[in-house]
């Protein structure tokens, strides 16, 4: 390849303001908007729906706090990818690398993209999903997938032309987020509130209970129907607050990544865990409890800007989703490209990725994880990809924080700027409440969970068979 006019290295022009526009805007996606509605329907009580929002707010930023050390050490792109490879070996690396191109960031992509066009069909009827375009066989493409690929290749063409048009954008559009965000949950406190409705939601809120589809009725549960319940819904909180470790594959373009990286990791978890408590605080202000749990589509978002704001308020709420999940895949499309750039580079991922274009930013990688991404919008499975999605993302979570203990006996003489916050409580802590969860999940949800296991470990069979490759690079 001819590398002349191109740049051979990465450009550092994100600053902290930056980055945690980025884990902020990752974070924030349609998750908040929704999947109050399922975890209120497994546990039945406003305490529960409350804690279990907390407590995912609070090990997501243990976790967070955690990676800083990391980041600090190896401030480079590939994140996460790098870690796992320093702290273990290359086939670790690979596993997650394989597994966040298989499924994780791809299927995050597609499903954010197919959430935007369900909100975006409520300003305009045409981008539903019942509008099917094209039909053969078992096949149906809808408007609504039609318009999730075309937003997906729109943000894609952004970054392919520069970190900077990257970064203006998701710094743009996250600050309107939050902005609109807390015009909802500030409209919702002060304007849709009702003392009544408030009371009647705290009271006796600690009954669990749980909603029998079959008998359409309320069932109290307690001991493992309750674990296997705050499982579950953990599922949901988690997926709602994940994704926040891609600033981590774009330290190369941040501006002094040794103390930036880590701050902006705390910073952005520490806001989204806020607005997040906070909202679902203003839904049980706004609305009885029974109506959070049975939202039409799950849209407890919608459901409250109508009480707030009246018939209008749908619209106004749709808009904001909109933004939320467009800034949302901008930063997940940002960064998800630097960890196959990186495999790339040890020849596990194609040769391609790891060439970068003349605005210095790896273009292919962009562009074969945007393909993928449509592919998923085309299957329409992007649904039932998000159970067995987060038990990959949390089993490599717990690996990567466990990597924080590993590299303090394998590398004690390398530098540590940042060192993990509560170490080695805090970080352990995780571990031991992240695996209780994944065995939760494997558990009560083996049917999905397990094939989650499974796409990662096909990965193991694939990285053996482009070892080869890769060890002719």
């Amino acid at each position: 390849m001819n590398n002349e006019n191109q740049d051979t290295s990465f450009k550092r022009e994100l600053g902290l303001l930056d980055g945690t526009m980025l884990v902020v805007g990752s974070m924030i996606g349609s998750g908040i908007f929704i999947v109050s509605a399922d975890i209120a329907r497994q546990v039945g009580s406003t305490g529960w729906l409350i804690l279990i929002w907390l407590i995912s707010g609070l090990i997501t930023m243990i976790a967070a706090v955690s990676y800083g050390e990391l980041s600090a050490m190896f401030p480079k792109a590939g994140g996460q990818y790098v870690y796992l490879k320093e702290a273990y070996n290359k086939l670790t690396a690979f596993l997650y690398g394989w597994s966040f191109f298989a499924v994780i960031q791809t299927g995050t992509i597609a499903a954010v993209g197919v959430g935007f066009s369900k909100f975006a069909a409520y300003l305009y009827e045409p981008f539903s999903e019942n509008n099917i375009l094209y039909h053969i066989g078992s096949f149906n493409l809808s408007a609504a997938q039609l318009v999730s690929i075309v937003t997906i290749i729109l943000l894609t063409y952004i970054n392919s032309r520069g970190v900077k048009e990257g970064k203006m954008l998701q710094t743009f559009m996250t600050i309107i987020k939050i902005l609109s965000l807390f015009g909802l949950i500030i409209g919702g406190f002060f304007i849709g509130a009702k003392t009544e409705v408030w009371n009647a939601n705290w009271h006796d809120a600690w009954n669990t209970r749980a909603f029998n589809v079959s008998s359409n009725s309320w069932v109290s549960i307690g001991g493992g129907a309750l674990l296997a319940g705050i499982a579950a819904s953990m599922v949901g909180s988690l997926f709602s607050s994940d994704a926040w470790v891609g600033v981590t594959f774009i330290a190369g373009e941040i501006k002094d990544p040794k103390k930036n990286v880590g701050l902006s990791l705390f910073f952005g978890t520490f806001i989204v865990t806020l607005i997040y408590l906070l909202a679902n605080l203003m839904y049980i202000s706004v609305m009885p409890f029974n109506e959070v749990a049975f939202a039409k589509s799950d849209r407890v978002a919608i459901a409250a800007a109508q009480h707030i704001f009246g018939d209008m308020g749908t619209k106004i709420m749709a808009v904001t989703i909109m933004i939320c999940t467009f800034a949302c895949n901008n930063g997940l499309i940002m960064a998800g490209a630097r960890v196959y750039y990186t495999m790339a580079k040890d020849g596990l991922f194609f040769k391609k990725a790891a060439e970068l274009n003349k605005a210095s930013v790896p273009a292919y990688a962009l562009w074969f994880q945007c393909i993928w991404a449509s592919v998923l919008c085309l299957t329409g499975k992007y649904g039932d990809l998000l159970d067995f999605v987060m038990i990959i993302v949390i089993i490599f979570y717990i690996l990567t924080i466990y990597g924080i203990f590993i590299l303090r006996r394998k590398q004690p003489d390398t530098e540590r700027p940042y060192k993990a916050f509560g170490y080695p409580f805090l970080p352990a802590l995780y571990i031991v409440v992240a695996s209780a969860l994944c065995i939760g999940l494997l558990i009560t949800r083996f049917s999905t969970c397990g094939w989650g296991v499974l796409i990662m470990l096909l990965g193991i069979p694939i990285y053996y068979i482009s070892k080869p490759a890769a060890a002719e690079e």
